[in-house]
């Protein structure tokens, strides 16, 4: 076994890692950590975005291919080496939902560690979805008003409800993209979030919507009625340009918009998650700033690591 990340770093600096292991891509997201007057702040050194698709085989097969099997093995070696040139000092490998389904995931993660010294966990849909706002709950404190972190994954669906600064709800739905376009969401699960949502917005009136994930991102960017002044756009805006993409095959929407094909073909379930939400909350914004569950990682390895100094252990 190769030596620890902690005991190669240059001395002085302090990098941190996360692999999100997704049902569409697997990224690699490194922070370095950088002291000013104002206090400590992350600066993204490295972010890569490797659409290894695992849910394609999972929920329609219910295990993972042999063949996307080797190249996980292949890019978790590459990860390991881009995270020793970064100087890493710790790292945290996280599966979500196509991993947690598949009948051979534990013994897949077996086989990558053994190969190539990660250690990756699959998270439930729970740690997943405290994960996604735990890094930005802090700047939530003392705000007035209802918001819901909405992230959209390739199998899976994470809502966190925080009601003037405070974590009310955290769930986790079996809807995403990946799954959307396998037929593989039961019925009972669209009804539950449906149900969930009116219920909220009932007792919590006055919804705004904070997403999150690699297809609202692109979304933001595409939509006509965004707003400059924020990082946000009206659902109204969003619903316009779900119209146009829907109608488009996979092929005009990449020409049309200059989409990659792992993204053509997801970022029409991703937008019909979304305004499904929005709609039956009654939000009218969707907020987006570009947040993530890497970034939850990276955040809560550091709050780890600054709880063991101030300790000692």
């Amino acid at each position: 076994m190769e030596k620890d990340f902690a005991e190669e770093r240059t001395p002085g600096r302090e990098a941190y890692a996360a692999i999100d292991i997704g049902s569409n891509a697997v990224r690699l997201l490194i922070k370095e950590l950088e002291c000013y007057e104002d206090g400590p702040r992350f600066n993204k050194v490295l972010l890569l975005r490797v659409p290894l698709r695992l849910g394609f085989d999972v929920f329609a097969e219910g295990k993972i291919s042999e063949k996307r099997e080797k190249d996980m093995v292949r890019l978790m070696k590459c990860y390991r080496q881009l995270m020793k040139i970064y100087d890493v000092v710790d790292y945290r490998a996280c599966a979500t939902s196509a991993m947690r389904d598949a009948a051979n995931g534990p013994q897949i993660i077996s086989k990558v560690e053994k190969k190539t010294g990660i250690r990756i966990e699959i998270i439930d849909g729970q740690e997943e979805a405290r994960m996604i706002y735990n890094n930005h709950l802090e700047n939530m404190k003392g705000r007035k008003g209802n918001f819901m972190y909405v992230d959209v994954g390739g199998g899976s669906t994470e809502i966190n409800l925080l009601a003037d600064g405070e974590l009310v709800c955290s769930r986790s739905y079996n809807i995403g993209t990946v799954r959307m376009l396998n037929n593989a969401v039961e019925e009972s699960e669209k009804a539950r979030i449906k149900r969930d949502m009116k219920d909220l917005a009932v007792s919590y009136p006055g919804i705004n919507i904070i997403g999150s994930g690699g297809n609202i991102n692109k979304l933001f960017k595409l939509v006509k009625g965004r707003d400059r002044r924020y990082p946000r756009m009206t659902v109204a805006s969003l619903r316009e340009l779900y119209d146009e993409l829907k109608e488009m095959s996979v092929e005009e929407r990449m020409e049309a918009y200059a989409l990659k094909p792992d993204r053509a073909d997801v970022i029409v379930p991703a937008g019909d998650i979304f305004i499904t939400v929005a709609e039956i909350t009654g939000a009218q914004y969707i907020y987006v700033p570009v947040i993530g569950l890497a970034d939850g990682i990276i955040d809560s390895l550091y709050m780890k690591r600054a709880a063991e100094y101030e300790t000692g252990s």
